[in-house]
């Protein structure tokens, strides 16, 4: 990674404009991207521009200038990056434009977020966006309060007022503590953490997770898992047997990351997969945006949506097609299922198809591995486990795939440690079968979690009521989690952290029924693949489309939620998850009728405990749990049982968002670090 020219601000002036523009278009033309006389033309104006400028500043020596910086993470480069002891100025040229619209302010502020996030170099000083739309009226502005480090409101500038900006600018941000070495910026470590989506964007445009990488160095084992995995698959495939491979992980480690490489990591005939997952929120996303970003390079959208059928597909449709046609072989020999451990067991399957027009017979794992087994020689299933994620009703966890495998020998298994017991249960596998032990099938290191990788085991702590742990580890870590008793206040928080560039959401339990009464009774139809692929993928700002997440308005549960992730999350809690009884303890309700009835199932209740345990961890920054107050007429919003949920997660270390709002403004005057 780096920029297409760089170097002292010294040499840039002392260095013929018109060598430097031909060196922009040979880089362009070097990676097939257009350099048409409009964008040659546009280069010679910014160049003349801040030649300019530089000229005027007297406080340049020792500065850095970086042209057309890459940004992979959102597949873009920042226009100028320039780079002085004391701050890091992001300048996004729009040559020509008369107005400062709204896609141009997020993109250029999103090229700022990123590099505060994931730019080791960017970190410890002020990062300033400024948008520059050459022939547009100056824009009167508040100054931003250059103090600490973090990234700065986007200000807006045209051409002639640039030299005047960049000038006030420098001199105010002179003399920081620990001055940066500026031509050390471009060689500092750049280590984005994808969502999903960007994930899915980028294996399937590189055929490679080698450009997914963590901010953390202890989470390398992501890399190892993907590397054995195509260890294991070559070695099946030159052996013509059938193998099944298990990956496990705690919540948060990148399962799906490794199974979308699996899926589109190879383009060998012999080696086509496919991406199976029971959860149509993340088939429908995940079409959907590999689809927009095709149609954007100028492919047909039909012919696009027909390979992503067969590369992402449904399970459910998948397993009726060749259960219905039991002549007939699966094209993929590689296939990739996502949340594995929510299969259904044999008397849900039984169940669940007696009125369909396919009838099942036995297990879904059952089932899979015998349409896998009609293929010739090769043949291999990689299940992606989330343990401690199942979420419904007759989900029969890693034990049904034991089952179902007992009786298949002919398969061989490949595990982790992890996930085989001595003790027969819903989450292992049976230590009679003849397993394979890799511990590299096994993800330790949380990558969803930007903040703080603690989350996945205080999660644990406070779902196993265990308060002095969980709030032993928030006092060790900087925990993302915030509470407040206001749904007002809520969405403030989220839209106050969501600026342009990051997502939010609300999200909630789908036994949360009483939120009806909170105003919160719109409910995303995870069912409805426009309503998904709208809620996860279109933006309330710029747009002020409300049917995005981040407009606030529908809420998600955790059918919806599981597999994906946003950036800011707003939990919604009801009565449905309540402490109890003494000493207090979880207790999982379901509401019926007109009043709350417990649960009195411990498979149904160890459902209700993993449903939060998804929706704990769907954020990349910061959770924030709404739990109302309630109302002391509404039997069923009980003000004393809602206050003891609110108390108990007190105890467990979050702190109540009214401190972390004083905090978050304070943060706001350092730059929103």
């Amino acid at each position: 990674m780096g920029a297409w020219w760089s170097g002292p601000v010294a040499t840039f002036l002392n260095t013929d404009p018109n060598r430097i523009g031909e060196r922009l278009a040979h880089e362009a033309g070097r990676r097939r991207f257009s350099s048409e006389p409009q964008q040659l033309r546009a280069w010679a104006t910014q160049l003349d521009l801040l030649r300019t400028t530089l000229t005027a500043l007297p406080q340049t020596a020792g500065w850095q200038i970086l042209f057309e910086f890459p940004i992979p993470r959102l597949g873009g480069r920042i226009d100028t990056v320039l780079i002085s002891p004391d701050a890091t100025f992001v300048l996004e040229f729009k040559v020509g434009a008369s107005q400062f619209d709204a896609a141009a302010l997020a993109q250029t502020e999103g090229y700022a977020l990123d590099l505060q996030d994931f730019h080791a170099g960017s970190r410890h000083h002020p990062i300033i966006p400024i948008l520059i739309a050459t022939e547009a009226a100056q824009p009167a502005q508040t100054s931003p309060l250059l103090l600490g480090s973090g990234v700065t409101s986007v200000l807006k500038c045209n051409a002639a007022n640039l030299t005047a900006l960049l000038a006030d600018l420098a001199r105010r941000t002179l003399h920081s503590v620990a001055p940066m070495q500026p031509d050390n910026w471009e060689q500092a470590p750049y280590n984005p953490v994808p969502s999903i989506v960007e994930a899915a964007r980028l294996i399937y445009s590189t055929h490679s997770v080698a450009d997914i990488h963590t901010a953390r160095a202890d989470a390398t084992n992501l890399t190892l898992t993907s590397d054995r995995i195509t260890e294991l698959l070559e070695t099946a495939r030159r052996q013509h047997r059938k193998t099944i491979i298990f990956v496990s992980g705690i919540p948060d480690a990148g399962k799906t990351l490794c199974g979308l490489k699996a899926a589109f990591g190879t383009t060998e005939p012999d080696n086509s997969a496919t991406f199976l997952t029971g959860n149509p929120t993340l088939v429908h996303v995940l079409r959907e945006a590999l689809t927009r970003d095709a149609v954007a390079q100028g492919q047909k959208r039909a012919a696009v949506e027909q390979r992503m059928e067969s590369t992402i597909q449904s399970l459910t449709k998948f397993r009726d097609y060749y259960v219905g046609r039991t002549a007939e072989c699966p094209p993929e020999r590689i296939m990739i299922i996502d949340e594995a451990q929510r299969s259904w067991n044999a008397d849900q399957a039984v169940r669940k198809s007696a009125q369909r027009s396919v009838r099942l017979t036995q297990s879904e794992p059952a089932h899979l591995l015998d349409i896998m087994h009609r293929h010739d020689g090769f043949a291999a299933i990689i299940c992606l486990i989330g343990q401690g994620q199942e979420i419904h009703d007759g989900e029969g966890g890693m034990a049904c795939w034991g089952d179902a495998l007992a009786n298949r020998p002919e398969w061989h298994i490949h595990a982790s440690p992890d996930v085989i017991s001595s003790i027969p249960g819903l989450t292992t596998l049976p230590p009679s079968l003849p397993v394979q032990k890799e511990t590299s099938l096994h993800l330790t290191v949380p990558v969803r979690s930007l903040r703080d990788t603690a989350t996945p085991k205080w999660v644990n702590a406070v779902l196993e009521g265990n308060a002095s742990l969980a709030r032993s580890i928030a006092k060790n870590a900087s925990l993302p989690f915030r509470l407040t008793r206001s749904l007002p206040a809520l969405r403030k928080a989220l839209r106050e952290r969501s600026r342009l560039t990051y997502r939010c959401g609300l999200i909630a339990s789908s036994q949360a029924k009483r939120l009806r009464a909170e105003g919160l009774g719109a409910e995303l139809a995870h069912m409805d693949s426009n309503a998904v692929a709208q809620w996860f993928l279109n933006r309330w700002i710029p747009d002020k489309d409300v049917r995005a997440s981040d407009a606030l308005e529908t809420v998600a549960t955790q059918f919806a939620i599981q597999g994906l992730e946003l950036d800011f999350v707003g939990l919604c809690w009801d009565g449905d998850l309540i402490r109890t009884g003494y000493p207090q303890r979880w207790q999982s309700r379901r509401f019926s009728g007109t009043t709350w009835q417990t649960v009195k199932s411990a498979e149904k209740a160890l459902w209700s405990l993993n449903t939060y345990r998804v929706l704990l961890t769907r954020a990349r920054y910061e959770t924030i749990i709404w739990v109302p107050e309630g109302n002391p007429d509404d039997p069923t919003r009980c003000p004393d049982t809602l206050n003891s949920i609110a108390d108990f997660l007190l105890a467990c270390g979050i702190e109540p968002l009214k401190h972390a709002e004083t905090l978050r403004t304070l943060e706001n005057c350092f730059l929103d670090v």
